[in-house]
């Protein structure tokens, strides 16, 4: 099969396609998936520049997030058949083979049917977004109706995503962006007020959507320095939700405030073989492929790479101001 395969980690140049033998399923519940599509995600370049959680093996396949067509399903499986459309989150991190290629072995229990509307482009954007999102608001924000959240980054693949989620669950939105276009992209969402950051102070903007109390959740997609700046704008007792690691920054403020601050790292059942929390992830894309086809989702794909085009795609998403998602097509 023809994949895009990591000889070593490097810039966007050591990215190669070549022919590789298929892979094979070996367990009972394993799924022979011709991969029709593969989301491309800020991890997958981190991987590329820095090496992969795996243990060394070379050449890598890269990509967590696919979509394809059940080719072969194993004697044990129950619930895909050959022919079914899925997507799912494997691989791509070292320790199993990702997604840019044409075929992939997964696990029935941490796939999920590929929503109806998607194609398959769609589809391979969504998964590491959704579940990051999902797990961000609900198991560690504990988020209810009638709350009030502030989402960084609105406009990102994960920001965008979250404020639909978290306008779904009937909390009021707020959120920042950072030019006049992702201020119109979100407001094109119809979920969620934009605070345009490099003009007025967010702290502000988000005291003033929570009737100067503070917000009772914020979801930091950004860094350290931004999840620091946003403790004074989360109410006593209220939490702090962050994708990146807080080392260096001050917790003083969310001291005083009594704030609950949770990371999250979608990654780590993948990487530590949690299967009961890649089941969760699979619920999780179960559910959000029957929001995506009541029209109440939507995965904002903003460019779609052959797999000859990863290294291109790579280098754009490393220039930053990313509005949605990139996607690399086998089709």
């Amino acid at each position: 099969m023809k994949a895009v395969v990591m000889p070593a980690p490097g810039g966007p140049d050591t990215l190669r396609v070549q022919e590789i033998p298929d892979p094979e399923p070996t367990g009972e519940r394993d799924l022979l998936i011709r991969l029709k599509a593969a989301g491309i995600n800020p991890v997958d370049t981190k991987m590329r520049a820095g090496g992969t959680y795996g243990s060394g093996d070379e050449p890598v396949i890269l990509g967590c997030d696919g979509a394809g067509v059940v080719e072969q399903a194993g004697p044990g499986c129950t619930r895909f058949q050959p022919g079914d459309e899925v997507y799912f989150f494997n691989g791509g991190i070292g320790t199993e083979q990702g997604n840019y290629a044409e075929r992939t072995v997964v696990d029935e229990r941490f796939v999920a049917a590929k929503p109806r509307t998607l194609s398959f482009a769609e589809a391979a954007a969504v998964p590491l977004v959704a579940i990051t999102a999902w797990e961000s608001l609900f198991d560690h924000g504990a988020l209810q109706a009638g709350q009030r959240v502030l989402v960084h980054a609105g406009a990102g693949g994960v920001g965008h995503v979250a404020l639909q989620l978290a306008h779904r669950a009937g909390a009021k939105v707020c959120t920042t962006v950072g030019s006049d276009e992702k201020a119109a992209f979100v407001r094109g969402l119809e979920v969620a007020e934009t605070i345009p950051y490099k003009e007025v102070d967010f702290v502000d903007a988000a005291l003033a959507c929570s009737e100067q109390q503070g917000v009772d959740l914020v979801l930091d997609t950004v860094g350290p320095q931004v999840l620091e700046a946003s403790f004074p704008a989360v109410r006593f007792y209220g939490r702090a939700v962050t994708l990146l690691d807080p080392t260096g920054i001050s917790l003083k403020q969310a001291r005083l405030r009594n704030l609950g601050v949770f990371l999250e790292l979608m990654l780590s059942p993948l990487s530590f073989g949690l299967t009961e929390a890649r089941e969760h992830q699979a619920w999780i894309l179960e559910e959000c492929a029957r929001m995506i086809d009541n029209g109440e989702l939507r995965v904002h794909l903003n460019r779609t790479f052959s797999l000859d085009e990863a290294a291109e795609a790579h280098r754009l998403l490393e220039e930053g101001h990313m509005i949605g998602k990139l996607a690399l097509s086998m089709e």
